[in-house]
């Protein structure tokens, strides 16, 4: 019997101990304390390297001034990273995400492999918005989006299932334009390269932050020719160049545009995993927000070329993820061919 009251009491302190660790409050909770920022692409990235810009500033908006520790951990376009983030990685406020604009629509799109629900992640907010951009070299003839609906123009793409061919077949199924993919360039270098050798004559979906910061040349001596843009805002150094949304009318068209669009809106964002302590996520999501707005944070981005513009707050981002999932099931179904036209992921 005493045995028995004596493992009670035991289970009873122990609880008791658990309890008052995780009452510790949030402006205390982080001095000493290391927090892992798992990165879902692998380094040298512009993923990466925007990572480690924000793990340099974020400490300071943190009460305690923790250290911030960039952990890469690349695999399956994103998709291993955010798997660890909502089923393996700690709740307790010391893990954060910066995942690849992609993942939270992966179980929107039927792929197996994502294993989560986005929807129950806590967003952090993101720094910036993309925009995508369907380019052809400077000597193709082809200048507006009604001369590329009459004539064929060869794009290329890593594969059938990729961003690029994603885009591609976006912009010929709202627009009708005449893109013939060409699969089998490991990437976007690749890609490019195969532009300036004359072996395609553009590429479905650049975007902007990407162009401007690894080929600011093209920008600046006209390489290039911007044919239709797309995105949640249009991008001024893109000229008059004119946006997807501007060129469609239909209601179920706006619907899939503004589906497929989505992780555009999201920009790069920033999340944590379902079940971190409230007042700890709120901490961490104001400081996420000052971050964004730190005088020394965007100096530090402008001289590195990330493509900061507008930050989305915690409550912009999760409102894009929650109407994506609202989107209509024919309008999902839609999607799901557009994006695996080989019959899934």
């Amino acid at each position: 019997m005493k045995k028995m009251i004596s493992s009670i009491a035991g289970a009873a302190v122990a609880v008791l101990g658990a309890t008052s660790v995780g009452a510790q409050p949030a402006n205390e909770f982080y001095k000493g304390k290391t927090i892992s920022l798992v990165v879902s692409s692998s380094a040298g990235g512009g993923y990466d390297v925007l990572a480690r810009t924000i793990s340099r500033h974020l400490p300071k908006h943190i009460p305690g001034a923790p250290i911030v520790a960039v952990r890469n951990m690349p695999g399956a376009g994103g998709i291993v990273a955010t798997n660890y983030l909502y089923n393996i990685a700690s709740k307790d406020g010391l893990t954060i995400g910066g995942v690849q604009n992609n993942t939270p629509f992966e179980p929107l799109l039927g792929t197996k492999e994502a294993e989560y629900d986005p929807k129950k992640f806590v967003w952090l907010g993101s720094p910036s918005f993309e925009t995508g951009l369907l380019i052809v070299w400077n000597t193709v003839p082809v200048n507006t989006v009604e001369e590329a609906r009459k004539r064929e123009v060869t794009v290329s793409s890593s594969g059938a299932n990729s961003t690029p061919s994603f885009y591609a077949r976006l912009l010929t199924e709202l627009l009708g334009l005449k893109l013939k993919i060409v699969v089998g360039y490991p990437g976007q270098n690749e890609s490019f390269i195969a532009m300036e050798r004359g072996e395609v004559d553009g590429y479905p979906s650049i975007f902007w932050s990407s162009l401007s910061s690894t080929r600011p040349d093209w920008i600046k001596t006209g390489k290039v020719k911007y044919i239709v843009q797309y995105g949640p805002e249009k991008e001024k150094g893109a000229g008059n160049t004119p946006n997807v949304a501007d060129l469609i009318s239909k209601e179920d068209d706006k619907l899939l545009l503004k589906a497929a669009i989505a992780p555009l809106a999201l920009g790069r964002p920033y999340l944590l995993p379902p079940g971190v302590p409230a007042d700890r996520a709120a901490l961490l999501q104001k400081a996420m927000a000052d971050t964004f707005k730190d005088p020394e944070f965007l100096a530090e981005a402008e001289k590195l070329n990330l493509g900061v513009n507008t930050p989305r707050s915690a409550e912009e981002t999760k409102r894009i993820v929650d109407e994506a999932y609202a989107t209509p099931p024919e309008i999902v179904a839609r999607l799901r061919r557009i994006a695996q036209p080989e019959g899934g992921k």
